[in-house]
């Protein structure tokens, strides 16, 4: 009996091992992600102020923000923010890393050069833009001899943002890209070099098509991590000039932690997440209509 316990716990020693290295993993999820998740789903149909009691208001929150104009400019901003920087930070690192990819001079300076402001604390790029885009003694009206005012006004502070994630985003994307083209044979481009391809044609007939899966992936996280916009509004104009800037994520957190409006902001969240949720659905099944890889099955 115990010789065949012991074969039993022999054959199933590594599942065993594995399980306990994957306990302390399981439990942080548990505790720190999918446990606060429901609390949160059954809190946005509540009111609680994190000081009385919690009482259940079915879907009012979620139509007193539906019927709020105010929440209707947050989306519209959101939207706006969230699609200028997934397109404009896919164009750029597209194009960089494509004459990157053709062994510039200087090549390794580029990559380096451009991937440095990703991994700058937001805190630093924040201080950085706001002295670069200060209405008196910035960089940008010293160069362009102007006094626009660039973050009071509720014209241009949304553009600042945008232009501020691109330059952020720009380096990270560019480095995936790059591993995109060097996934590429080279024997193919020796080919449309044969058949007398112009470098234009060879980008948009035979490269595009082999990156599309490397676009798709950027395009994907991209619009997730756009959505998701809190820190560099909280630290550039805090949602204003009035509320052009305010985000979802900024305005959830200024209920909850500010206005303690918890079954609000709970409610915010979760239209935030079908948001997310939908578009990248749609962007799932858009996939197979121009992805290359999807289209040979």
């Amino acid at each position: 009996m115990k010789d065949s316990i012991f074969k039993i716990f022999h054959k199933k020693q590594n599942e065993i091992t594995l399980g306990l290295f994957l306990i302390p993993s399981v439990a942080g999820c548990l505790i720190f992600i999918f446990l606060p998740s429901a609390a949160s789903f059954l809190l946005s149909f509540s009111n609680w102020n994190l000081l009385n009691d919690i009482t259940f208001n079915g879907l009012n929150n979620y139509i007193e923000l539906f019927t709020s104009k105010e929440f209707y400019q947050i989306l519209i901003n959101t939207v706006v923010y969230a699609l200028s920087v997934t397109i404009f930070a896919a164009i750029i690192p597209l194009i960089l890393a494509a004459f990157i990819h053709t062994k510039i001079r200087y090549g390794e300076f580029y990559k380096t050069a451009y991937f440095i402001p990703f991994i700058t604390p937001m805190i630093v790029t924040a201080m950085i833009w706001q002295w670069i885009f200060d209405p008196n003694i910035g960089l940008v009206n010293m160069l362009l001899k102007s006094n626009l005012q660039w973050l009071y006004d509720k014209n241009l502070a949304m553009i600042v943002l945008i232009m501020v994630s691109v330059w952020k985003q720009t380096g990270y994307n560019l480095i995936i890209f790059l591993s995109g083209f060097s996934a590429v044979n080279e024997q193919v481009y020796e080919a449309s070099k044969i058949d007398g391809a112009s470098p234009l044609k060879t980008f948009f007939n035979i490269t595009l098509p082999l990156l599309s899966p490397t676009i798709f992936f950027v395009l994907l996280i991209t619009t997730i991590s756009s959505f998701q916009i809190f820190d560099l509004i909280y630290l550039m104009t805090q949602g204003g000039p009035e509320n052009s800037t305010n985000v979802i994520v900024y305005w959830l957190y200024k209920n909850a932690f500010e206005l303690f409006n918890i079954g609000k902001a709970s409610a915010a969240a979760y239209i935030l997440f079908i948001i997310i949720f939908i578009l990248t659905i749609i962007q799932w099944n858009l996939r197979k209509t121009w992805v290359i890889s999807e289209n040979d099955d």
